[in-house]
Formats: structure tokens, C-alpha cells, sequence
């Protein structure tokens, strides 16, 4: 029989052709249950349905940390993959905002969605997190979302997870469900942080690497104490060729502070790493964005321009996104990543300026017809917006 489009195209890719059989197994052995009057529907709106939420457990790391585990108030938590992150909302002194969080629980156990929360500088959400928040809290969440995970169809079963501070936390999921399910991988970790006692999660990791023959983990301090005999440094191209020699036989995965992501990517294309066999997950814009590279030289951070909103005019900081403005006044936008990826921030820019951080996906049709990402969008001028 021959084969049509998508079966040509995907027989092409690195695990097409072991794709293409389970599919075809699939069609043998499954009912098709999309054919079913409305369930197509109903399955839908379970996925993507705005999720009620309740702390039922909170565990202390001791390393300015915590883990907190929801529950669903409904009964019902939707699947989600490894890498996946959640965008929780929150109402902290009168202004309602929301953070995405990384889901450090396996996709296997819907008993319950877990994060890890760090307390972070000047961090408005984390530290209502760590000081306030209590078992029994309710929060509205949207997700699980992102696509900072394993694409069997294309990406290599050899993973190397480069992971900086909190950062981990996806990688948690990652690791624990591949080993947890006995999924063919093999996996090696170079995780850096300053000190092995601010580092989560470690403990863990080395017990599962003494366990399983699949995965590696490699400590790097970057700020070790005296008695540390460890790796050292960063995650320097020489480092990562003398530690994973087969690096260019895997997928590599970032995550981290966007220092270290941009850091690390530098170094693997120095390695000559192919852009497709590279995998970011991205952290937001700097925490001072006045020091990023292209950020307008006439400009403190600390001017305050004017921002029209239909009928309503407020004032925003340069050196705050767009987005936390619009927040800070009460005003409602649709957000879940606040990185610059999802795209559900977008707002219409009718006139003004703004300077767009690094890491901002916008499409063609965005760019062609005014729209910008308020998350990663920090005013330069005095502007109006459409929502």
C-alpha cells in the first residue's frame, strides 16, 4: 500500500519508523473513541478547563524551598508530560497575578500536581508562597502546558539535562518517571548550583544514579566550600566534552536562571551542536532588564510612562513588563507561560514604544500587525494598548 504524506515524513525522523508501528498496533487494538457523540468535546474540556486547586501537603526542603502538592477541589487532574509546567493565580495585596511552576511530580501519579517554590530576590510570588500560604489554600491554575519535554518522534532516547538551581525541577519529573516506568532512556545530568547543600533534590538523584545503570548525575559547584571535591565552575564546553563525551549523540535539554540558559547555549554551539538537538526552557527576562544586552542606553529602568487601555489610562515603570502593570491596575490579560512562548499575553500596540526581551517567540502575523507580548514587553515611551 503506499504510504501517504505524514507516513512518508515520519518513517524520515530518528524514531519514525518504531512510531509508525505502535500506530499501526494502535489502530488494530483501539477502539476509535472519537467517533463517539460529544466525547470528543467532553475529553477537550477536561484537558484545558480552568483547574481548582488545594494545598494538601507542604514539605520544607530547609533550603530556602518548599514543596507544595495540590489536590483538585473537582476530583480531577488531567494527564500532563514530563517537563510540563502549571501557571497558578494568586491574589497578593490587592493585585492578582499568576506563576508558572514546573510540575516536579510524575506524570504516572495524578494523585497529585507537585511544585517546588525557591525563594528568589525581590520574589512578590515566591515569598507568599514560603511565608503565607497554608494546607487548605484554593488557587485557580490553567495548564499543564509547555512542550520542555521528550518528542519521541525526533529527539534522541540519549538525554543530557543541563539544569541550574531551581531549575531542576522539570527534570525531576523527567527522570523519576522514565526510571519509575522502566521508559528505554539513557540519561546523563549536569546539575550546578553554588553549594551542594543549596541544592534540590540532590540526595534523591544520587540514590535513583546508584540504582538504575540508565542515569547519571554530575554535581558542579559553583561556589564550592572548602571541603567540596567536586566539579567545579560552569557549564563550559570544556567541562561539558570531557564529562559527556557523547554529547553530540544526545538531545540537550536547559534549564535555569536566563544567564545560565544563555550561558549554556553558547557553549554547546561552540561544541557544534546542531540548533535542532537543543532544548531551552526558558525562566522570564532578566531580573534587571536594564541590563540586557539592547536595552535603550538613554533609559534608567526608573522612568514612568503613560499607558492608555481603552478608556482607561495608568502608569507603568519602564523597568516592569507590561504585563505586571497591567496587573498591578486591575487589569485582566490571559497569560500562562510569562516567558514569551505561549503567546496568550499578546496585547495590540496602537502607538508608543516598547523594548521586547530576549526570548520573545512572536509570530510573522504578530509582528505584522502590532501585537507584542506584554510579559517580555517593558514601555519606552508614553503608548496606548488594545487588549
Amino acid at each position: 500500500m503506499a504510504k501517504n504524506i505524514k507516513d512518508t515524513l515520519l518513517s524520515t525522523l530518528v524514531n519514525g519508523p518504531e512510531i509508525l508501528n505502535e500506530i499501526e498496533v494502535l489502530k488494530k487494538t483501539e477502539a476509535d473513541k472519537i467517533k463517539h457523540k460529544n466525547l470528543a468535546n467532553d475529553i477537550v474540556y477536561k484537558l484545558h478547563k480552568p483547574l481548582n486547586l488545594c494545598v494538601n501537603e507542604i514539605i520544607d526542603t530547609h533550603k530556602k524551598a518548599k514543596i507544595i502538592r495540590f489536590n483538585s477541589v473537582d476530583g480531577y487532574l488531567p494527564p500532563f508530560e514530563a517537563g510540563q509546567y502549571m501557571n497558578i493565580f494568586t491574589e497578593i495585596e490587592g493585585v492578582r497575578t499568576s506563576r508558572p511552576y514546573s510540575i516536579s511530580s510524575q506524570p504516572s501519579n495524578r494523585a497529585y500536581y507537585e511544585i517546588t517554590v525557591a525563594r528568589g530576590r525581590d520574589g512578590f510570588v515566591s515569598d507568599y508562597f514560603l511565608d503565607d500560604v497554608k494546607v487548605g489554600d484554593k488557587f485557580e491554575a490553567v495548564g499543564p502546558a509547555g512542550v520542555f519535554v521528550y518528542q519521541k518522534v525526533f529527539h534522541s532516547k540519549k538525554a543530557l539535562y543541563l539544569a541550574g538551581g531551581s531549575g531542576i525541577t522539570p527534570f525531576l519529573s523527567m527522570v523519576r518517571e522514565a526510571l519509575s516506568t522502566n521508559i528505554d532512556r539513557d540519561m546523563v545530568m549536569l546539575y550546578g548550583c553554588t553549594t551542594e547543600d543549596a541544592a534540590l533534590y540532590l540526595e534523591e538523584f544520587r540514590d535513583l544514579e546508584k540504582r538504575y545503570n540508565n542515569f547519571k548525575c554530575i554535581f558542579v559547584s559553583s561556589n564550592p566550600t572548602p571541603e567540596y571535591t567536586g566539579e567545579t565552575g560552569f557549564m563550559t564546553k570544556e567541562l561539558i566534552e570531557r564529562l559527556v563525551p557523547d554529547f553530540m549523540d544526545r538531545t540537550s535539554y536547559i534549564c535555569g536562571p536566563q544567564i545560565m540558559n544563555d550561558f549554556v547555549v553558547k557553549e554547546l554551539t561552540a561544541l557544534n551542536v546542531p540548533k535542532k538537538q537543543i532544548r531551552r526552557e526558558m525562566f522570564g527576562a532578566k531580573k534587571d532588564i536594564t541590563c540586557e544586552e539592547g536595552w535603550p542606553k538613554d533609559l534608567t529602568g526608573e522612568e514612568i510612562f503613560k499607558v492608555k487601555v481603552g478608556e482607561k489610562t495608568i502608569e507603568a515603570k519602564a523597568s516592569e513588563s507590561l504585563l505586571t502593570s497591567l496587573e498591578r491596575n486591575n487589569i485582566f490579560v490571559n497569560v500562562c507561560c510569562r516567558s514569551g512562548e505561549c503567546s496568550l499575553c499578546r496585547v495590540k500596540l496602537v502607538s508608543g514604544k516598547v523594548y521586547l526581551s530576549k526570548g520573545a517567540l512572536l509570530r510573522k502575523a504578530d509582528e505584522k500587525y502590532g501585537y507584542i507580548h506584554s510579559c517580555k514587553s517593558y514601555p519606552i515611551s508614553d503608548m496606548e494598548i488594545m487588549l
